[in-house]
């Protein structure tokens, strides 16, 4: 089995995580930080905002079972792409909206998903694409929380729009 692997942050990695977990083709989730300038960064130093990290997904997946674009189009749903550095209740640099990319196809896919959003909303979509960058996972706690601790924790995985 040929797997692929994709990263982005949405908001409070909790929900996006259980959002990711549903779907069909995904094999693996973890949580953790990614596009900071601290190397092996812990919840805390995150929290800050100084190590500029974002709280991401990273995804395992079977580009036969699921496309990548498919993934995208998750993405999008799951948070609101038009607010900067913040989701619903939850406000700071590692709550924005930022897809990694890991080889020039994905690049060209997220970037022309973008466009295709944008059209689709009247406020100007503020998520970031960048290369890939190192992920560091996040502390054992906040692996599978929402399964752990029932949907009502976190306003993504009770997201509507879904």
């Amino acid at each position: 089995m040929a797997k692929e692997q994709a990263m982005f942050g949405a908001g409070c990695f909790w929900g996006v995580q259980f959002v990711f977990q549903k779907t069909h083709g995904v094999i693996k989730t973890d949580v953790g930080y990614s596009g900071g300038k601290m190397k092996n960064p812990c919840y805390e130093d995150v929290c800050t905002g100084e190590t500029e990290h974002a709280e991401v997904v990273h995804i395992i997946f079977d580009p036969s079972k699921i496309s990548y674009k498919k993934l995208l189009d998750i993405f999008w749903k799951s948070h609101d792409p038009t607010t900067l550095n913040m989701q619903w209740p939850d406000v700071g640099n590692q709550y924005r909206s930022v897809i990694f990319y890991y080889n020039n196809e994905q690049k060209k896919t997220a970037e022309k998903s973008k466009n295709e959003w944008q059209k689709k909303t009247l406020k100007k979509i503020v998520t970031q694409i960048f290369k890939a960058m190192k992920f560091y996972k996040a502390e054992d706690y906040h692996q599978d929380y929402v399964k752990k601790h029932g949907s009502n924790s976190c306003h993504i995985a009770v997201n509507p729009y879904l």
